[in-house]
This record gives structure tokens, sequence and C-alpha cells, in this order.
């Protein structure tokens, strides 16, 4: 009977002490947690901004060509000069024209006095024919004269017009208010019609056009609908000097078609230029503020990981990293909003993400530059 006692007592004490070793070989086969940066989850200012290469373009601009050729004989402006609607810009030679109108003039006079004296005729003969003094015939010749020269008249009247639009076009004047160029041609150049003589362009408002990619269209017809609020613009101008524009701008209209070969739609700003600091043919850019307000968190980017088309995030909780399902909103700079999976105050790892599995231990410091565990960094810078 000892003896059996004896057997279960060492068969006991075998299997302690096996429990034993194999608890110290547990302890010391874990692996050490992980070392990796952290970043408290806070809201944050989510305003960016986008820049759009832009061409500043007139609204309205002219060549200025002749419809009649001649010499030019005066010049009534000086290059790059400020021109008003209506004003006189060249003076083509009117000597011709001035002729052939006054010409004209007397060619209509004629005809006018000999549709005088065929309806003299006509009337005396009409009233002889009622007493049978003449003969029938000769009444039809007085009337088939009085309607040739009536004829005669309008095209007297209609070549007179002629010449005169001939003269009136001899006079070159500016279309509208705005700026003129430098000057193709000089005083007794012979210029015919079509010749360039020079171009005029409205100064303001100064349209600057922009490209965008179709994914954009959305968001621009929204802002076409909404309007802009000029005392908190979107769209601004950054001139070449690197400043900004100081007057906003508004959104004119979004062009009809996709360019098919770079998949881009013209999209137009309009900008007050009471300044003429605007000039047609200046490649700027154009920068346009986008407020994505609906957004509550931003985390860095770079702490998010993506796997087969959706986005995670570590989250450190009791030592742990655990992973979250994320969903992301717009990205800004080196951060991006957060619209769900993330909680204020949550501790996202952000270096070391690489070397974390669910559940595994961690061992959470101070992101380099950043703040501590658990201290609200701010956000959006």
């Amino acid at each position: 009977m000892r003896i059996r006692f004896r057997w279960i007592g060492l068969i006991i004490l075998s299997a302690a002490l096996a429990h034993c070793g194999d608890k110290q070989s547990a302890q010391q086969q874990a692996p050490p947690p992980v070392s990796v940066a952290v970043y408290t989850a806070q809201p944050g200012n989510a305003t960016y901004f986008d820049f759009y290469p832009a061409t500043v373009t007139p609204l309205n601009q002219v060549d200025i060509k002749p419809q009649v050729s001649g010499n030019i004989s005066e010049i009534f402006f000086k290059d790059g000069q400020s021109v008003r609607k209506g004003q006189k810009l060249y003076e083509i030679d009117q000597q011709q024209y001035k002729a052939a109108y006054e010409q004209a003039i007397a060619n209509l006079d004629v005809s006018k006095a000999n549709r005088d004296k065929a309806q003299q005729d006509a009337d005396r003969y009409t009233e002889l024919a009622q007493k049978d003094a003449i003969a029938r015939q000769t009444l039809d010749h007085a009337l088939a004269d009085l309607e040739s020269s009536k004829r005669q008249v309008q095209a007297a009247q209609a070549n007179v017009t002629s010449v005169e639009t001939n003269l009136k076009y001899s006079m070159i004047l500016a279309p509208f208010d705005g700026t003129i160029g430098i000057s193709q041609v000089k005083v007794g150049t012979a210029v015919y019609p079509q010749t360039l003589l020079n171009s005029v362009s409205s100064d303001d408002p100064m349209a600057v056009d922009i490209s965008v990619n179709q994914s954009e269209i959305p968001a621009f017809s929204r802002y076409l609908m909404q309007g802009t609020n000029n005392k908190d613009s979107i769209f601004t101008v950054v001139q070449t000097d690197g400043s900004i524009y100081p007057y906003p701008g508004h959104l004119s209209f979004i062009d009809r078609a996709v360019d098919p070969q770079t998949g881009t739609i013209k999209v137009r700003l309009v900008f007050p230029n009471r300044q003429k600091l605007l000039r047609p043919g200046v490649t700027t850019n154009v920068r346009i503020k986008h407020d994505a307000g609906d957004s509550s968190l931003l985390i860095p980017y770079k702490a998010v990981v993506e796997q087969l088309g959706e986005y995670f995030v570590y989250v450190v909780n009791g030592g742990r990293a655990f992973q979250h399902k994320v969903s992301l909103g717009t990205r800004i700079n080196d951060k991006v909003v957060v619209k769900t999976g993330v909680h204020q105050g949550d501790s996202i790892i952000t270096e070391g993400v690489q070397k974390v599995r669910d559940s595994v231990l961690v061992q959470a410091g101070p992101r380099p530059g950043g703040p501590a565990p658990g201290t609200a960094a701010p956000a959006g810078k």
C-alpha cells in the first residue's frame, strides 16, 4: 500500500515539474511587444485648396480689319491705350468714296427729276384719254415710262446706300470699350479687306479658363448652381509672382462637352479687373477652396492600410493593436478625413504598421515630432 501511494506521489510531482517547465519555456518564447508610434484622433480643420493651371482670356476680343481698300490716311490712338465704343481708330483715304457718294447723289437727283417729268406726262395723258383726245397707246407708253422712272429712282437710291456704306467703312471705329494693341500698319499703308490692322480686347471683367477632369464635373456643377459668396470666395487667382489676386471670382460656365482625347472639360471663371492686373494670355494658377464640413476626424494618411480595395487602421487599446475597417473622406495634404471606424481620442498607429497584426502586443511611443500617447495632436496641420 505504501508503495502504491509513493508511486502516485512521484507521478504528481513529475506532472507539476513538467507544467512549470512548459510555463517557463512559453514565457521565454513569447515575442516582445512591437514598438509603434501613435497619433491621437481629434477633430481638425478640413479646409484645403486645389490648384489648377489657368490662362487669362478676355471676355471679348476682336481683330480690327478694314472692309474697303485704300491707304491709311490717319490714326487716332496710341498703341496700348484704352478706347471707348465708337471711338475713331483708323481712317482710310476717303476721297474716292466721297466722290462716288456725290456722284451717286447726283444720279439719284437726275432719276427723281425724270420720275417727276414722267409723272406729269402720265397725269396729262390720263386726263386727255378720259376725253378721248389721244390714242390709248400714247397713254400706255406714258404710264410705262413713269413706272420705269420709278424703278430708276429705286436703283439710284440703292447705289447711294452702297457707296455711303463704303464711305462709312472708310472710318474704322472701336467696337466696344477695351484696350487696343500695337498697330500693324502706319499712315500711308495700303490696306485691303481682311488686312489685320489691330486687335481690341475687353479689360473688366476678365475670364480665367481652367481644365478639370471629367470626374470633377459634379462638384463644379454644384458650385455653378449654388453661386459664390464673395466674402468667403471659393475661387482666387495666384499671380505669377506668387501673390494672391485681391479680387475673388465666380464660376461663369462649364463647357458643353468633354475633350475625348484628354478626358477634361473647360471651366470659365470671371474676375473683376479694374486695376488691369490680369492681362490676356497670362498663364497662372487658380486656387479653389474646398471645405469638407461634413467630416469630423483627421488622421495621418500613412496610418491607413489598404487591403483588396478596403481601408484599415490599427487602434491601440489595452496594450494591443486592433484592426479597424474605416471609411475615408477627402485627403488633405498628409492627412485624410475618416468618416467611420475611428472615434475621437483613439490612438492610431502611424509608424510600425508593417510589423503589426491584429491583437498583437504593442508598446506605444510618441510619433517623431508629435505628442505623447493620449495627448491631442493639432489636426489639419
